[in-house]
């Protein structure tokens, strides 16, 4: 059984950037805490905790604390909150995330109303909301119910007037790891709900080429293996696409979740892994993989 390893699997530039402060701070010695986890993998954040690294649910006041904010980012008042409380912040928040911030801004000074494609729950979806005096909309699907009580224009019955609800100027910007098909989708509606709309595209490219490859390598692949956690929302999309087009796509967290059944009669494996996920674990499930070849 053959085995190929995606080009772009793994760490992505912000990942390994967050994971190089988090070291870097951590070995300072000083009181260095954090609100979650860098990233959404449980074996990195089992390596930062063992450095020393404490996870808080609230900010209290402690003066000669650190307060590590991850790859996610964070909201402003967040950030100073911790400043106001004594702790030294160091931001590890990645910095294609970080220019989403800066769009935000500058668009919603401007006048636009905020729109955010991306997961409402998300940690970095979170921290692009929080940058804004006003509220955003946060779309994540084109059946949110945010998106159709957005008012629509019935230009066919000829009435060109804006009703009550209809936005007249919208930015739109995307969560960094969203999926380029269902945020055009999303985009579509919302053309017809605003008199202006802008949008970014704040994709970022480690997520386009992770998924451009994802879009190929399950019809080159009998069985497809996406390595990741359950709480990484750039994984749940690799494998979202990989199954769409290959039911044998196989969403693991590490090399224990393998099951030799799944490659019965198989010529070839694709695997690819998300933006989180070590290298450490890629050569396990590899490795894995080599010994159940006959």
């Amino acid at each position: 059984m053959k085995i190929n390893l995606a080009k772009n699997a793994g760490f992505c530039f912000g990942v390994k950037r967050a994971i190089d402060i988090a070291f870097k701070t951590a070995g300072s010695r000083q009181n260095v805490y954090m609100l979650g986890d860098i990233v959404h993998n449980e074996e990195v954040a089992r390596q930062i905790n063992s450095l020393g690294v404490k996870k808080l649910k609230r900010l209290t006041a402690r003066s000669g604390r650190v307060l590590l904010i991850r790859a996610h980012g964070t909201a402003a008042i967040t950030t100073a909150k911790a400043l106001a409380l004594g702790y030294r912040v160091v931001d590890a928040t990645c910095p294609m995330v970080k220019e989403i911030h800066k769009t935000v801004k500058v668009m919603e000074q401007k006048g636009y109303t905020i729109i955010v494609i991306g997961d409402k729950k998300h940690d970095e979806v979170r921290g692009i909301v929080g940058q804004l005096k006003k509220k955003a909309i946060v779309i994540d699907n084109p059946k949110d119910p945010a998106l159709r009580r957005l008012k629509k224009i019935n230009v066919g019955a000829g009435n060109k007037s804006a009703p009550t609800g209809y936005i007249q100027k919208a930015a739109v910007v995307v969560q960094s790891t969203q999926n380029l098909e269902k945020v055009l989708a999303v985009l579509k509606e919302l053309r017809a709900r605003a008199g202006e709309v802008k949008f970014f595209n704040t994709i970022c490219r480690p997520t386009t080429v992770k998924q451009q490859e994802i879009r190929i390598m399950p019809l080159e692949n009998n069985v497809m293996l996406i390595i990741g956690s359950r709480s990484s929302a750039n994984t749940r999309r690799l494998y979202e696409i990989s199954r769409s087009l290959n039911r044998k796509s196989y969403w693991i967290n590490s090399k224990k979740d393998i099951r030799r059944a799944w490659f019965s009669g198989a010529k070839s494996v694709g695997v690819t892994a998300g933006a989180s996920t070590p290298d450490s674990t890629i050569k396990d499930v590899v490795s894995c993989l080599l010994r159940l070849n006959p």
